[in-house]
């Protein structure tokens, strides 16, 4: 292709990039390094007709003169990367070597806010990943052995977890494992415990954080290894089973590294994903068991105070985190595709 034609034909995908990525990043960037301007406070002495009193009040004019003078904040470099909400160093180690033994460590690490967080969203994204690959690839398999004439209703029922939008099925499931829910009286029938909630103990509510992932991710996988399997070659697997290859023989070996390149698209899409996970914390109501990076960025922007440059810098960290977990992704794949050329 000559290089004038390649260029118009990359340039409106150049620009789509550079206008909501690039200049989003960049200014998320900026917005990270500078912290809110504090409210400009006066001492106004009131007098009545026995005594004056003093007190302080914010000088909203002055306030709102600093804030147009500077409106990004105050610039104070990488402190809100390092505070106590965050990466924390300092507290991290004065943690290190006042520590009573390992765990201790990691208890006082887990009780700060960033890296609690930082825990749940690994947590979830190494498990429930994996589960989704693996139990979208079983029911592709599935549907895919079934007779034709059922498999229209099969992979309709199959979809309609990915057809829900994920609030209101968070708030279903959470509705279901509620106390007076099917699940939660069910719960409660089985163990003979009226008092058990599972929305009480923080580690089933991260169980059922977990399932609630793999169930609304997985049709997705689904879909994409149901459309692999129809381009698997006929003529191997048809060799495979004349030379007496069992099922499961056939699908390691011809199956699965027919697959391999889908499995690392999903593996790649749901990292992201899940690395991002949030609508279920907030669908769950499970914040005060649970917290990822997306739901500290949303705090920090919707809560009692809007702090902008805590939640730009979180929003670094999870794009830094998201690119560390798909490195090893990318440079195997960037390794096979030389390997074929």
């Amino acid at each position: 292709m000559p290089h004038r034609a390649f260029f118009w034909f990359i340039l409106p995908s150049a620009l789509a990039m550079l206008l909501f990525i690039a200049l989003p990043i960049a200014s998320v960037i900026l917005q990270s390094v500078h912290i809110e301007h504090p409210k400009v406070m006066t001492e106004v002495e009131t007098c009545g007709p026995f005594n004056c009193t003093t007190e302080l009040r914010v000088d909203t004019e002055a306030t709102a003169e600093l804030r147009k003078a500077q409106p990004l904040g105050k610039f104070i470099g990488l402190e809100t990367y390092l505070n106590r909400n965050h990466l924390a160093f300092d507290v991290l180690k004065v943690q290190w070597q006042e520590r009573d033994g390992f765990f201790s460590f990691v208890r006082g690490l887990y009780n700060l806010p960033f890296y609690k967080a930082l825990t749940f969203t690994v947590a979830y994204t190494f498990i429930v990943t994996p589960l989704v690959i693996l139990l979208g690839f079983c029911i592709a398999v599935a549907v895919n052995a079934i007779p034709k004439i059922l498999r229209g209703s099969v992979i309709f029922v199959s979809l309609l977890p990915m057809i829900v939008t994920p609030l209101i099925g968070s708030l279903v499931l959470f509705w279901m494992v509620d106390a007076n829910g099917v699940l939660g009286s069910a719960i409660q029938r089985l163990f003979d415990d009226p008092n058990l909630s599972l929305k009480a103990s923080p580690f089933l509510t991260w169980i059922m954080l977990f399932v609630y992932g793999v169930w609304h991710s997985a049709p997705f996988a689904f879909v994409v290894f149901y459309a692999g399997l129809q381009t698997v070659p006929q003529d191997t697997l048809e060799s495979a089973m004349i030379d007496g290859a069992s099922r499961w023989e056939r699908i390691r070996y011809v199956v699965l590294p027919h697959l391999a390149p889908l499995v690392t698209f999903v593996a790649l899409i749901q990292l992201m994903d899940n690395f991002r996970v949030f609508e279920p914390i907030v669908g769950f109501n499970a914040s005060a068991s649970a917290t990822s990076l997306s739901w500290i960025i949303f705090n920090d922007l919707f809560g009692q105070q809007q702090l902008f440059g805590s939640a730009a810098a979180t929003s670094m960290l999870t794009i830094l985190g998201v690119c560390i977990l798909l490195m090893p992704v990318l440079v195997r794949t960037w390794r096979q595709y030389k390997v074929v050329q």
